[in-house]
């Protein structure tokens, strides 16, 4: 007999390379990063997108980010912004392109763009950040990464990681020299095998996951794997609101030393959106709403530092 949590890998996999559903669903998002209790800088980003306009909600659907930068000094956080940027700007840039292949397209610019400034600035020399990414089209996300950030899904109580880090452990772990258990302490897990900004080209990994009313997908830095485990982080995510259960998932990481900048990002998945959606979104109350018409004059922002 399945666990829960078997039932749910089976499924990701059978579903894996599955269309994208155009039923939309009606979400409500949270984030928050913190700078940890050791680090002087906080390199984590998160930003997100939704268009106003019905077509291109319909087309490219909603985007959620989280970046965690590297290269010391402030090279780490301005890797990490000019990533989330151009991912912003170049998947939205063409609302006829189908949202996987503008996902990738996205990601690349963006490794384009950090491996370039870091070869031209000495001072950001070496400058680099991980991505993962969804973008909910209709019932689907479409979840994209590079590096050891990562998406899990929370659904009946468990949370599963939907992603497969980019990371000298986990390559040891696929080739059976280390079990889960090992990695979990090793001294290398947090040595990671791809990256935004480190190579010319860079190849991302993707995953499509249908979802429905009660589940969420919640996104992250390592700074959260790193001390937190699954089954905490499913609990945080069961027990409260989004907005919550971010805030929750980050005092436990401090708690357990926090080494490392801490950033969540968690979508819960209401039910079925009215033909006439307006976004829902937990009221910030230090993060007043802004509204950018920058490209295409379609999207509705709001960005994190």
């Amino acid at each position: 007999m399945m666990t829960d949590e078997q039932e749910i890998t089976a499924e990701l996999t059978a579903e894996a390379m599955a269309g994208v559903s155009d039923v939309p669903l009606s979400v409500t998002f949270a984030a928050k990063s913190d700078l940890g209790r050791v680090r002087e800088n906080n390199e984590d980003k998160f930003d997100w997108w939704e268009p106003d306009s019905p077509e291109v909600l319909k087309s490219l659907g909603r985007l959620y980010a989280v970046s965690d930068g590297m290269g010391g000094h402030a090279a780490g956080q301005i890797a990490s912004e000019m990533a989330l940027k151009t991912i912003g700007k170049v998947y939205y840039a063409d609302p006829a392109v189908d949202p996987r292949d503008a996902l990738e397209r996205a990601i690349r610019a963006a490794n384009t763009l950090v491996h370039v400034t870091g070869r031209a600035v000495p001072s950001r020399a070496g400058m680099g950040c991980t991505i993962v990414a969804v973008a909910l089209v209709g019932s689907t996300a479409i979840i994209g990464w590079v590096g050891d950030s990562r998406a899990y899904l929370v659904r009946g109580g468990a949370a599963t990681c939907i992603t497969e880090d980019h990371s000298l452990v986990q390559e040891q772990v696929r080739a059976g020299i280390l079990t889960e258990e090992e990695a979990a302490t090793s001294g290398y897990r947090n040595v990671i095998t791809r990256s935004i900004g480190a190579e010319e080209n860079v190849q991302p990994e993707f995953r499509n996951v249908p979802l429905s009313a009660g589940d969420a997908v919640l996104l992250c830095s390592d700074g959260l794997t790193g001390v937190v485990g699954d089954t905490e982080i499913g609990e945080a995510v069961c027990s409260d609101s989004p907005s919550f259960a971010c805030s929750r998932l980050v005092d436990v990481a401090n708690e357990k030393g926090g080494p490392d900048n801490i950033t969540v990002a968690i979508l819960r998945v209401n039910g079925v959106q009215s033909e006439s959606p307006e976004p829902q979104k937990e009221p910030k109350e230090t993060e007043p709403e802004t509204r950018e018409r920058g490209f295409l004059g379609l999207l509705r922002k709001k960005s994190v530092s």
